[in-house]
């Protein structure tokens, strides 16, 4: 398919715009005056610690899946070819909301929730929605009031037992995210539910002992109706078979020696925007210490706020088996935690990210160069071609140009220089791009130098008829992602992670991921609900010790960044055990940090710490029994 769009011979500026969290200022006619820098890929440790999954295989037990009420809708108005869009700075839609009536607010939602009792004291109810014609839908769960200590599942009524599950505090801490990027809408405090594949999703919340379910204030007012199968996995070898829907003359990735190592930097992108559903491709890249930070790059056009990055899932090693097969890779896995949006600009068409999500063992963080290429140089390209398998492709460089990226019809180019420009043209020698392409890296001599917006290209074209644009990065990397990539400072933040325990009522904090796995595997009673917050594992400057005291009568932790309080806690309860520095935080709200709320329950001497401004207004609203204490200290929200 050929995407028109205009190359205009005059020169002329670009309108440029920033969103995002921590960003710079951009343009077009930016120069790139920071001081070279380049890093080469890096390849993440087998041992490096992963996060737990959020799939569960659950036993389907009689009584241990809930009733659930099912919402049907009917077929949709519009086709997939109807909303579909190739145009160039335009994502590729394979989705569109739906509005869902029964469940459109908190009140008619509760009452759709079939309740009963859970063997430790709780309730559980579920939902199960369903819109005819859908190859996968994704809920969205409109979020103004949610316990932290809630469980929330989705899974499809034919699977029951292939679950995936998420606290109420991971969820809080998403609307959080978006909440404190500036989005207070319903958009900002809806959370969407992964796309698992299936034509049906149920959604099932339990909410622990004690808690009232009128405490409950969430709806689903829509869904995100998925035309696309994106997990059509092909059971035949035949390569004259397409696993997805790219065009014939696409090549499979698996068959050039180029960029072997990159394929494993290279992710599929499904995400929410809006309530439609769309497709990009994006790049792991690599820091200067290689630090391992999930630093993630893609178009603009593609993910431009912090609300559509919190719905992003990526699919990683999503290629052939071998070169021609129409299988996918063994090793293919996702990843469905979102991201933290850091840097967006629309002049070059750069959004830089930080996944929240540890990658998969074994992904590579690639390469790249703040060095601006020159005309002629040679660049290769991989990418996911309306959704399909890794694809490549190769050309070379062969001018620059200011681009208006507004999407479709308003998206036009005027050639620039060298020295003031915002996007490479990029000749077509062998392959094309096509819907799904935007976001993907060009290489130059293994190291990126630019992020896809769009061309025109088919596989019809005569050659070296076929071009794209990719917004330069150089030009971005001076105006802003410098700051992460270079820092001066490569301290990085460790997870801290949370648990419940449902004996007790008291939660547990560890920075350890073996004491996390330890607790997960010998403590029934402790319910895992994620990462917590981010600390520093090693003292960096500006941060204070937080100490870590056990009381073998409550059987809980207490925490506290104090060296006075804990003094005193050593000389006033002596039966307290003292496990010294726990993690590294701040007494202020210096560096990004966040307030770190305290809580404190009289009735059994504990204290309740939570990094959520969402759930610390709840336990204020609902839990009348817990005394607020204020700021405890200042941690982070994102590594």
């Amino acid at each position: 398919m050929r995407m028109n769009w205009r190359l205009v011979a005059a020169v002329a500026g670009v309108a440029t715009a920033l969103a995002g969290c921590g960003g710079g200022t951009d343009g077009a006619a930016v120069v790139a005056t920071a001081v070279p820098a380049q890093t080469q890929a890096w390849v993440q440790p087998a041992d490096t610690v992963q996060d737990v999954s959020p799939m569960r295989v659950r036993v389907q037990e009689e009584g241990s899946i809930p009733k659930a009420q099912r919402v049907a809708l009917g077929p949709m108005a519009r086709t997939q070819a109807q909303v579909a869009t190739f145009e160039p700075g335009v994502a590729l839609q394979v989705g569109e909301t739906r509005s869902i009536s029964q469940t459109a607010t908190a009140a008619a939602t509760l009452g759709q929730f079939q309740w009963q009792s859970t063997a430790d004291g709780g309730q559980v109810g579920a939902i199960s929605f369903a819109s005819e014609g859908a190859a996968g839908v994704r809920l969205g769960v409109l979020v103004r009031q949610l316990p932290g200590g809630a469980v929330l599942r989705v899974y499809s009524q034919s699977r029951p037992g292939e679950v995936y599950q998420i606290s109420g505090q991971e969820v809080l801490q998403r609307i959080d995210t978006n909440l404190r990027a500036g989005d207070t809408s319903d958009d900002g405090r809806t959370w969407w539910t992964p796309y698992l594949g299936y034509a049906d999703a149920t959604l099932e919340v339990e909410l622990p002992a004690g808690t009232r379910v009128s405490s409950l204030d969430i709806a689903v007012p829509r869904l995100s109706h998925i035309f696309t199968d994106l997990q059509a996995l092909a059971a035949t070898e035949d390569p004259s078979l397409q696993v997805g829907e790219a065009a014939t003359c696409e090549l499979d990735a698996n068959c050039y020696s180029d960029l072997v190592s990159t394929r494993n930097a290279v992710a599929r992108m499904i995400y929410v925007k809006d309530g439609g559903a769309y497709l990009c491709t994006g790049t792991l890249l690599n820091d200067r210490e290689s630090t391992g930070t999930p630093y993630f790059i893609s178009a603009n056009h593609c993910i431009s706020t912090q609300t559509v990055a919190s719905t992003l899932q990526t699919d990683w090693f999503y290629r052939s088996a071998t070169c021609g097969s129409n299988s996918v890779l063994a090793s293919s896995t996702k990843r469905y935690g979102g991201a933290t949006l850091l840097y967006a600009a629309s002049s070059t068409d750069t959004s830089f990210m930080r996944l929240n999500e540890t990658p998969p063992a074994g992904v590579t963080f690639a390469g790249w160069t703040s060095t601006a290429a020159t005309t002629g140089a040679a660049v290769s390209s991989l990418h996911h071609p309306k959704g399909d398998l890794l694809k490549y492709s190769n050309g070379g460089i062969t001018g620059f140009y200011n681009c208006n990226v507004g999407g479709g019809s308003t998206f036009s180019c005027t050639s620039g220089t060298a020295a003031s420009s915002s996007h490479y043209l990029m000749t077509l020698s062998q392959g094309i791009t096509e819907g799904g392409s935007s976001g993907s890296g060009i290489f130059n001599g293994g190291q990126m130098i630019g992020v896809l917006t769009g061309g025109a290209s088919s596989c019809t074209a005569a050659a070296g008829s076929n071009y794209n644009m990719y917004g330069r990065f150089d030009v971005a990397y001076a105006a802003g992602i410098k700051n992460w990539l270079w820092p001066q400072s490569a301290t990085a933040r460790t997870s801290i992670y949370r648990f419940y325990n449902t004996a007790t009522g008291a939660h547990f904090f560890t920075s350890s991921a073996a004491e996390r796995d330890s607790v997960i595997a010998n403590l029934k009673t402790f319910n895992y609900e994620g990462i917590g917050f981010y600390a520093y594992g090693t003292q960096a400057a500006g941060t204070s010790p937080v100490f870590r005291f056990y009381n073998p009568r409550t059987a809980a932790h207490f925490f506290t960044i104090s060296a006075a309080e804990r003094d005193w806690v050593q000389q006033t309860y002596p039966f307290f055990q003292y496990e010294g520095p726990a993690w590294y935080a701040q007494t202020d709200a210096s560096n990004g940090a966040t307030a770190m709320y305290r809580f404190y329950l009289p009735k059994t001497g504990t204290h309740f710490y939570t990094i959520s401004a969402a759930e610390r207004d709840y336990v204020i609203a609902q839990l009348k029994e817990y005394q607020y204490e204020g700021t405890g200290y200042y941690a982070w929200t994102t590594q």
